[in-house]
């Protein structure tokens, strides 16, 4: 026995709305709503309409009745139950359609004329004279009956207590479905003519969003200029003006990487020159049998143009770790002091190498300090590029010192990186963010991403960065250096 079963996928695809769909919805939902709600009302007030003219008829009969029967009482007295006069019996009997009954009662509720089937009434006795109309069954067939206690001259006497006339709802019936006929039948021809009229003002309503809609797909892949608000509907004015504001900032985005994709082509382009025509020089020495010393040369001009090439690669994929917006979303506890610390003893042998003393400054690794959320291979980042841009700028003897202040007010922890370099002219520090900048009376070796890389670290945690000198702004003696200290302030992490 084989146990069928089918596979259903876990999420199956939402369907997508549809705005004409959802306002003719709601458009029509009340008017089919309604239209019953319309019937039964109808039907209840044609019941009405109907009742009234016959209702008044047996009231009047009625009142004809109390008279005669009176009447026949007072000449045959002893003659009980009493005979109508024939010309009322014959006008009791002219209905073709319904039957009418009727009824006398005495005080003690004897039956003094009539049918005897016809229900007394209920509760308190009416007012004299008043006609009281009701519904009830006789011979198991519902009927209309109306009730009155006759009023007699001052000093008459009557037996009469009670008088009723019941008459079957034939022609009651009869005369509300007429009226039902009359209203309702319209109605289906009306209501038919509505939801085409209501399709046809949505549609029209809509016409507007269709023309706004091609004329966006007649647009260039390459056109992001602002869509002219005043041909849209006045409704439509937010909409329209969030997609000019999201063109504007996709035409910046855009235009800040073709400058970027153009800056980072000019530069490995110098790299890459360089070293072709190394490996020309190379190759056309050991052709001709030349000196090896000139080979040596041109392979170490490679490889220090290689080098050159592969560190601007690296800034380039550190820049779009950086510019990640899916990877900046996930955020982790990270401590900086262990990522300084890692950092500085990292960079020891290059400052070894250039006879620079680098230090750092703050807590150990692992003490008690405020807590910091962010990404740790960004942050690690930033660090390696402020350490590593000190050491570019600073001379052989010079000193570059990290350090790690945490804010006594608990509100950020300060990374600071020194040096007693050249620093930087308070003209130029806005502009050393910017990627592939790099100050003016430098021959110095880079890529020209570091600080643009630090900039946009820092953005991406909430942190700021500032540049002073390293004097703090106090006057620089003769001969000797400003110095740079970058700043970068980190925003502690809320109490939950």
């Amino acid at each position: 026995m084989k146990l069928l079963t089918s596979a259903r996928p876990a999420s199956a695809p939402r369907e997508q709305r549809s705005l004409f769909g959802e306002i003719l919805d709601w458009m029509l939902a009340p008017l089919l709503l309604l239209w019953p709600m319309s019937v039964a009302l109808t039907w209840l007030v044609a019941q009405n309409i109907a009742a009234r003219p016959y209702d008044r008829d047996l009231g009047q009969l009625a009142r004809v009745v109390s008279r005669q029967i009176a009447a026949e009482l007072a000449v045959h007295p002893e003659e009980l139950p009493a005979r109508l006069p024939e010309s009322t019996a014959v006008l009791l009997r002219s209905d073709e359609v319904d039957r009418v009954y009727f009824q006398v009662l005495d005080a003690q509720g004897r039956l003094l004329a009539g049918d005897g089937e016809i229900p007394v009434p209920l509760g308190e006795p009416s007012p004299l004279g008043e006609l009281v109309w009701r519904d009830a069954e006789v011979f198991s067939e519902p009927v209309r009956v109306v009730a009155v206690r006759p009023t007699l001259p001052e000093g008459v006497v009557s037996p009469i207590a009670l008088v009723q006339v019941a008459e079957t709802l034939g022609k009651r019936s009869r005369l509300a479905t007429e009226i039902i006929k009359g209203v309702i039948l319209p109605q289906f021809v009306i209501l038919p003519v509505a939801v085409l009229l209501v399709w046809f003002a949505l549609a029209r309503g809509i016409a507007p969003l269709n023309e706004l809609q091609q004329r966006i797909r007649r647009r260039e892949s390459h056109d992001l200029s602002p869509i002219d608000e005043l041909e849209a509907p006045e409704e439509v004015a937010p909409l329209v003006r969030s997609i000019n504001d999201l063109l504007a900032r996709l035409d910046q985005s855009v235009g800040a990487q073709k400058h970027f994709l153009a800056d980072a082509a000019h530069q490995l382009k110098t790299p890459l020159a360089g070293l072709r025509m190394q490996a020309e020089l190379a190759q056309r020495e050991i052709d001709a049998g030349g000196d090896t010393r000139t080979v040596r040369r041109s392979l170490e001009q490679i490889a220090l143009s290689s080098q050159r090439a592969a560190h601007m690669v690296n800034q380039l994929l550190s820049m779009a770790r950086a510019e990640d917006e899916e990877q900046a979303r996930r955020q982790q506890p990270f401590d900086l002091a262990e990522i300084a610390t890692e950092t500085v003893q990292d960079f020891v042998p290059k400052a070894l190498e250039k006879r620079i003393d680098l230090g750092y400054e703050g807590p150990a690794p692992g003490e008690p300090m405020l807590p910091l959320v962010g990404q740790p291979l960004l942050v690690r980042e930033l660090v390696r590029n402020l350490v590593d841009n000190a050491l570019q700028y600073t001379p052989a003897e010079g000193t570059v010192t990290v350090r790690v202040v945490p804010d006594p007010f608990g509100q950020v922890v300060a990374l600071q990186v020194e040096d007693n370099g050249p620093g930087i002219p308070a003209a130029e520090r806005e502009q050393v963010f910017q990627p592939f900048y790099r100050a003016l009376g430098t021959d110095v070796d880079g890529s020209g991403l570091g600080l643009a890389i630090v900039k946009e670290i820092a953005e991406r945690h909430g942190a700021t960065v500032d540049i002073d000198t390293a004097r703090g702004g106090a006057p620089v003696p003769p001969g000797e250096r400003p110095g740079t200290l970058f700043t970068v302030r980190f925003p502690v992490l809320p109490p939950a």
